[in-house]
């Protein structure tokens, strides 16, 4: 019903603009505004961030609207409706139904209850009947009854209105040109998913910590200290005030990239994790990298040659991959590479390139092989579709159509698979770096877990939640450029 009555208003909207030569501005902006209040949730923030304007425009709508003649051709409808024998036959249907429904159920209802639900019912169906035949009716006659939008547009075609609107409603006409635009609203919304994941997890993370046995305050100070130097230590750093205090100063901290001092070492939280963050990040990207560069072509070989010699070796090695913990991984590394044959040093150290080589392998092996085993069974589902078919028969090389066809569609679930093993490697870091000693984030924050240190860990949790979560909108707007499907979504609504 809704999407029957917007397209409707799609129609009159731009007819009837065009008819008042209007500028294309206005027709654009109203029609915008139009489909804003269509929409459940875009519909009360247009309405709270252009307030001023829009009641004005209510204003002259209620107004305006006393003198259409929906009311009178609904009223002519209505009486036709009562005249027939619509309601009885509407009637004697919707009994039969309910009845029927009741009956496949097995639902025991007094009579008083079955007459109030098929009076509900039958007036509700009658209201919907109603709204389509008086809105029919005026079409015929080719008059349309006035809405929001369309007063909207009138004084949108005005200058005066334009120029006089421009300030009090300027973040109104901000978020028009948002919802406007298919791609810059795709990205709006991710950009305001990530912030309220961000801060349900700012917020879950404190109240793990808030809630652990752990005394901060004890396990610093040691056994010997006093009631008055914990409750001393506790007043410093906050710990003593309430637990919606605490959370707001935290996540304002995170905002701010001010966390103050760690409670162990009495260091800057947010020059420590700027020093250690890139590090972790680094030792991700280049083993992402890495990962990609072998797993996508040994995936297209593999499924361009399924149950081949070459296909069965590679795979298994995938298997292998996704079966060994790195922990253990690391320690044979280190065991044959670094103290039988010497060939690369055991523990990480920034000014030698040679000490990145073990710890960026151990972390890519596992999403190698899984964006291997993805890569292989996307492309073999992908080059058997017709498309693929209809390529191949139009005498393109089989190169052209498992690069501009076949790749390129399966690279979508490859996408998704990436963007969720980033996060797993970021999380995931701190065993690789504790094997192999390197003082990254993943370290720091299990460093910090068993006092615990607050501040240290809600920073270093957050920004690398932050981070995964700004990966998680880079592949979301992948899939708007590589699937038409999601750019065809993102302009429908």
């Amino acid at each position: 019903m809704q999407l029957i009555f917007g397209e409707r208003r799609y129609y009159r909207l731009t007819a009837g603009v065009n008819s008042r030569s209007t500028s294309r501005l206005a027709t654009h902006l109203s029609f915008i505004y139009g489909k804003m209040l269509l929409h459940p949730v875009y519909r009360y923030v247009l309405l709270l961030l252009g307030l001023p304007i829009n009641l004005i425009v209510y204003l002259i709508w209620r107004s305006d609207r006393k003198q259409d003649e929906w009311g009178t051709v609904r009223q002519q409808v209505e009486q036709e409706l009562r005249s027939t024998s619509y309601l009885e036959s509407k009637r004697l249907e919707l009994e039969e139904q309910l009845r029927r429904k009741h009956r496949f159920f097995k639902q025991e209802v007094s009579e008083a209850s079955f007459d109030q639900q098929l009076r509900n019912w039958l007036e509700e169906t009658f209201e919907k009947e109603l709204q389509e035949r008086t809105a029919r009716e005026l079409e015929k006659q080719g008059r349309y009854r006035l809405e929001m939008q369309d007063t909207f547009g009138q004084l949108l075609a005005k200058p005066w209105f334009m120029i006089l609107s421009i300030l009090p409603g300027c973040l109104m006409y901000l978020i028009l040109f948002l919802y406007g635009n298919a791609y810059l609203k795709y990205i709006f919304e991710r950009v305001l998913m990530t912030i309220f994941v961000i801060l349900g997890v700012a917020t879950l993370v404190f109240t793990i910590l808030y809630l652990s046995p752990f005394n901060p305050a004890a396990n610093i100070l040691g056994v010997t200290a006093t009631q008055e130097q914990i409750a001393a230590f506790n007043h410093v750093y906050g710990l003593d005030q309430p637990y919606l205090t605490q959370l707001w100063n935290n996540i304002k901290g995170v905002a701010m990239f001010d966390l103050g001092k760690s409670f162990a070492g009495n260091e800057n939280v947010t020059a420590t994790i700027a020093r250690k963050f890139p590090i972790t990040l680094t030792l991700a990207v280049i083993s992402l990298l890495l990962a990609l560069v072998i797993a996508l072509p040994i995936g297209i070989i593999s499924a361009i040659r399924p149950n081949s010699w070459f296909d069965y070796t590679f795979m298994f090695i995938a298997l292998i991959g996704l079966s060994i913990p790195n922990f253990w991984q690391g320690l044979i590394f280190i065991l044959n590479f670094s103290i039988k044959m010497q060939w690369l040093p055991a523990t990480f150290n920034p000014q030698n390139w040679l000490s990145m080589i073990m710890p960026v392998i151990v972390l890519g092996t596992g999403l190698t092989a899984a964006v291997a085993r993805m890569t292989r069974s996307s492309t073999l589902e992908v080059i058997h579709e017709d498309y693929v078919m209809t390529a191949r028969a139009k005498g393109l090389s089989e190169r052209q159509v498992m690069l501009r066809h076949a790749v390129r569609n399966a690279l979508i679930p490859i996408i998704t698979v990436v963007g969720l093993q980033f996060g797993a490697m970021l999380g995931g870091a701190a065993v690789t770096e504790k094997v192999f000693n390197i003082s990254g984030l993943g370290s720091y924050i299990v460093d910090k877990q068993f006092i615990p240190d607050i501040p240290s860990i809600m920073g270093g949790v957050i920004y690398t939640a932050i981070t995964i979560s700004i990966v998680n909108v880079v592949v979301d707007l992948f899939y708007a450029f590589i699937d038409p499907r999601v750019r065809s979504k993102m302009k429908q609504y």
